[in-house]
């Protein structure tokens, strides 16, 4: 007998079956899945909404004085700066404006993922210093693609799928001029860092830094080291957080 012959199907079948078998892994990956989702926004964005009223910049890295920040995408229009943030999730979805974390609920099993309106907070703010524009011409914008439900009450800027078409559409008093936007898409597209491997890496380096209460830390107000303190009194009482070394004249916090 031919043990050859009786092991090639075997061996014909793996060498498709384990290629496949990555391929799934890899699109399952947070990475993957995070691209994807700015992809079907893209291709959402590029269907809808004019391309001579809403310029668009996507997966927009900006300096700040804490390391970097990344924007998924950012349309710029005589309507406003809307600044988008892609949440690629299904299940259901609980949460609310104030919450520091949210909650994903996926069959059995229960995620938390930090809020993405604060989230979305630091772009606008970096944004803000960027461009030198006033803060009420942002508009910060959440979409969820892939199927979730929001089983809580969440603000109108929070969509699913094309929702945020419809949102940013729905701004239709001009606050810009077309000389301006034209200025503002060059310097982002100047002060942005190169959409690079590099890039992405640095970011990376910096949002695990950020998310070590043993790092040193910097104010993105005034540049001043960031120490840890202790509420001392009232309902907080023992809670701790990062305060401006600079304070009482700068009064910048951010919780741990």
């Amino acid at each position: 007998m031919d043990v050859g012959l009786i092991l090639r199907p075997l061996i014909d079948s793996l060498f498709w079956l384990i290629p496949a078998a990555l391929l799934i892994g890899l699109l399952k990956s947070p990475w993957a899945k995070g691209q994807i989702g700015e992809l079907l926004v893209r291709l959402f964005a590029h269907w809808q909404l004019d391309k001579q009223t809403y310029r668009r910049l996507h997966n927009v890295t900006l300096n700040t004085p804490d390391g970097t920040t990344q924007i998924d995408h950012v349309f710029l229009s005589p309507y406003g700066i809307f600044v988008l943030e892609t949440k690629n999730m299904s299940g259901w979805i609980f949460g609310s404006e104030k919450q520091a974390q949210w909650t994903q609920k996926l069959y059995k099993r229960t995620f938390k993922f930090q809020n993405p309106l604060r989230q979305n907070y630091k772009h606008l703010k970096a944004l803000e210093a960027t461009l030198g524009v006033n803060p009420e011409h942002l508009h910060s914008v959440i979409t969820f693609v892939s199927g979730s439900t929001f089983k809580t009450e969440v603000p109108a800027n929070v969509t699913q799928g094309i929702g945020f078409i419809r949102y940013i559409q729905s701004f239709q008093q001009p606050v810009f001029g077309e000389s301006e936007v034209d200025a503002m898409l060059q310097a982002l597209q100047t002060g942005r860092r190169a959409p690079t491997l590099a890039t992405h890496r640095e970011h990376v380096q910096n949002l695990k830094r950020r998310s070590d209460p043993t790092a040193e830390r910097q104010c993105p107000k005034c540049g001043s080291a960031l120490l840890i303190r202790t509420v001392k009194s009232g309902a907080k009482a023992g809670q701790q957080f990062w305060g401006c070394s600079a304070f009482p004249k700068c009064r910048i916090l951010q919780s741990l």
